[in-house]
């Protein structure tokens, strides 16, 4: 996760994009639990590959590693030189079963990781799969191929970014044969490189098929994310803080309200989340996210991501529009 998150600007210009709020947890939060959840053995440590964050977000990954009964760890990757390089930052983690994940994806899944397994790739069944890396099978069902972005077809089982191995030394060795023979794609030392190399020695790979890919990529990525997995987690308990104060305040499911709200005369729903600390007064919220400590007031908000520390007072327009207009303050 020591990506600068460009794609995701302004919203990770103060924060990194793994700790952008998804239905009240961080995005990084969700996916560590989610792995737990796939898991059947207990998660020993939770090694985070970032840039210079800071103490208090270090911290913060910390906490979250130790929420599913784990070490957390911290490793820099002081270069942009690719994922292999990025997953050889912390080889001091790579022993034993290890689980690797790029954290701007989350995912559904219903299977249970087989760590038997020599290796196991995360895949989704896709309808374009030219702008993904893809994996070909065979009729026993192991992996044959990885093709990067295919512009002819040969698969349509694109890999979501989340590896499971058996054998993390070996892991270590082969991605370290590439930076030491300095073998490089399109500039960037490579994990699909690493994966070649292994399954040409005679590891057997398998796929990890889930029921639902989430990209975090983009703010309309995220926003969609927030409202799947607000319809994931709709029966859980607790979604609307019992600190959270509700005057007058229509609530549509599912919504996620943090510690300390404050909604006043207004709509919320469906599939808002609201951090601890804001408040809302007079406004309609939907499919949306608004993070921690801001005031929106007068306002009609939709499809958007709001910051933290954000004051927001617009008075609404009735609006009856047609196709195909524009509007831009």
């Amino acid at each position: 996760m020591a990506g600068m998150g460009k794609r995701m600007r302004p919203h990770t210009l103060t924060v990194p994009k793994p700790l952008i709020p998804i239905a009240g947890k961080p995005i990084v939060q969700r996916l560590v639990e989610d792995i737990a959840k796939v898991c059947q053995e207990p998660i020993e440590e939770v090694a985070f590959i970032i840039g210079h964050f800071g103490a208090e977000v270090e911290a913060r990954l910390i906490k979250i590693a130790e929420s599913v009964g784990a070490k957390g760890t911290i490793h820099y990757q002081e270069e942009p030189l690719g994922t292999a390089h990025a997953i050889l930052c912390a080889q001091s983690a790579l022993k034993g079963n290890v689980v690797v994940a790029f954290a701007d994806t989350l995912f559904k899944a219903d299977f249970k990781l087989d760590t038997s397994a020599e290796g196991t790739i995360w895949v989704q069944k896709v309808e374009d799969p030219r702008p993904f890396g893809v994996v070909k099978l065979n009729e026993q069902g192991q992996i044959t191929e990885f093709v990067e972005k295919p512009q002819d077809f040969v698969s349509d089982l694109a890999i979501i970014g989340i590896y499971y191995f058996k054998d993390g030394e070996y892991l270590r060795n082969e991605l370290q044969y590439l930076l030491d023979n300095d073998i490089k794609d399109k500039g960037e030392y490579q994990l699909t490189n690493a994966l070649e190399n292994m399954k040409s020695k005679g590891s057997v790979f398998i796929p990890g098929p889930i029921s639902e890919w989430l990209d975090c990529g983009n703010k309309d990525a995220t926003v969609y994310t927030n409202q799947r997995y607000l319809e994931y987690i709709k029966d859980e308990q607790g979604l609307v803080s019992s600190s959270a104060t509700l005057n007058n305040t229509v609530i549509i499911p599912p919504v996620y309200i943090g510690e300390n709200a404050v909604l006043n005369n207004s709509v919320i729903g469906p599939h808002v989340s609201i951090g601890n600390n804001t408040q809302v007064d007079g406004s309609v919220l939907s499919n949306s996210i608004v993070q921690e400590n801001s005031k929106i007031k007068s306002a009609l908000i939709a499809n958007s991501m709001v910051g933290n520390h954000v004051v927001y007072e617009k008075t609404p327009a009735d609006l009856s529009l047609g196709d195909y207009n524009t509007l831009r303050d």
